[in-house]
């Protein structure tokens, strides 16, 4: 399995890109230090599937979105304790990305 950068930052811009083959998310960083992260992540859905598996991440304190309104982009806020809030995030999008890979190659095998 390939190695996802999920921090590679677009230049002279605060926002972040996470491609898979079928997916490109956008994601800006509102505010960043070692224990806690807030990002503005550009689809519901990634924030929640984000949410769940932070989640079951002993050293993820707090995991959780929001938005003011349902026109508006959520904010994934990630508060940790034992590893940084960014590899946190990491952790959780290759665990996504390592369970994507296998429901494709069991119905794969289905053909």
């Amino acid at each position: 399995m390939e190695e996802i950068d999920f921090f590679n930052k677009v230049p002279y811009q605060n926002l972040y890109k996470l491609n898979f083959d079928f997916l490109l998310m956008e994601i800006n960083v509102l505010k960043s230090s070692k224990d806690e992260i807030e990002l503005e992540v550009s689809s519901l859905t990634i924030a929640e599937i984000l949410r769940v598996y932070l989640n079951n991440d002993s050293s993820v304190s707090f995991a959780a979105w929001k938005r003011k309104h349902p026109t508006e982009k959520p904010v994934l806020t990630v508060r940790t304790k034992g590893k940084t809030a960014k590899k946190a995030i990491d952790d959780a999008v290759k665990a996504i990305t390592k369970e994507l890979e296998k429901i494709e190659a069991d119905f794969k095998k289905l053909k």
